[in-house]
C-alpha cells in the first residue's frame, strides 16, 4: 500500500465515518450502534429518523436506502438492522423490517420482510439464498475466504 493510499483510509476511517454517523446521531437521533460505517452516498430516511435502528459494527453502503414512511399509507414504522451486518450497493430496506445479526443484504435487493440472523439475502423481493453463515465486523465473511482477524 502506498503511503498516499494509507493516508486516505486514515483520514477516511479517523474523519469521514465518524462524521456521518456523528451527522446521523446528534443531528436526527437515530439509534446508532458502536462502530457503524455508513457510506456518504446511503440514503437514510429522515422523515422518522428515530424509527432507524442499527446495530454495532454493521456496514451501510453507498447508494443503499433505509426507510421508515410509507407515504401511501401515511404511516411511519420502525426498522431495525442486527450487529455485523452489510447492506450492499443499492439495496433497499423498506419500513417495518426486521433484520438479524450477522447477515448480508446482497446489493440491489429490496427487503420488504424481517430476516433471520446468520443468512444472506437476495434479489427483489429479497430471499434467503444461504443460512448458518459467520460474519464478523460489518458483515465480513469470517466461515469462507481469507478469515483473518479484523484490524479496527
Amino acid at each position: 500500500m502506498s503511503l498516499l493510499s494509507a493516508l486516505r483510509t486514515m483520514v477516511h476511517r479517523k474523519i469521514v465515518l465518524p462524521g456521518v454517523t456523528f451527522y446521523y446521531r446528534r443531528l436526527y437521533g437515530m439509534d446508532l450502534g458502536e462502530d457503524v460505517r455508513i457510506s456518504l452516498g446511503a440514503r437514510l430516511d429522515k422523515t422518522h429518523p428515530r424509527g432507524i435502528h442499527i446495530g454495532d459494527c454493521t456496514a451501510i453502503t453507498s447508494g443503499a436506502a433505509i426507510l421508515t414512511h410509507d407515504f401511501v399509507n401515511r404511516e411511519h414504522r420502525e426498522v431495525y438492522i442486527g450487529r455485523n451486518c452489510f447492506i450492499g450497493y443499492g439495496a433497499i430496506v423498506l419500513p417495518g423490517v426486521r433484520i438479524g445479526d450477522s447477515v448480508i443484504v446482497t446489493g440491489n435487493s429490496v427487503v420488504g420482510r424481517d430476516v433471520p440472523s446468520n443468512c444472506v439475502v437476495m434479489g427483489n423481493p429479497a430471499r434467503v439464498v444461504e443460512n448458518n453463515i459467520v460474519t464478523g465486523p460489518w458483515g465480513i465473511r469470517l466461515d469462507k475466504g481469507n478469515a483473518q482477524p479484523i484490524k479496527r
